[in-house]
């Protein structure tokens, strides 16, 4: 038989070649899926901070109430930019109307 005629030396190196081959596969596939993080990111309410995106093509708003995971949204295909606008002054409002 020709399996008994090969060193068992050759044996060893052909399967420590085999799992670093394996080992090396499964390290790639699993970085190049982009897995997930390992640690959860709880939701933070940020109503208060008036931050919007808008879509540059369009001018869709939307508005960022609840942050998680920063992950910024698409609309019309591209990139929506991130608008962070002063907060009014109630009473402001009014004394401009009134002048």
């Amino acid at each position: 038989m020709v399996l008994a005629s090969v060193p068992v030396w050759q044996w060893l190196v052909a399967a420590v070649l085999f799992l670093a081959i394996v080992g090396g596969g499964f390290a790639f596939l699993k970085g190049v899926s982009g897995g997930r993080p390992t640690e959860k990111i709880e939701p933070e309410d940020v109503a208060e901070l008036d931050v919007f995106f808008v879509c540059s093509e369009c001018g869709t708003e939307f508005q960022v109430t609840r942050l998680g995971e920063i992950q910024v949204p698409r609309h019309c295909g591209e990139p929506m930019n991130v608008v962070r606008r002063p907060r009014p002054v109630p009473g402001e409002q009014l004394r401009k109307e009134g002048e």
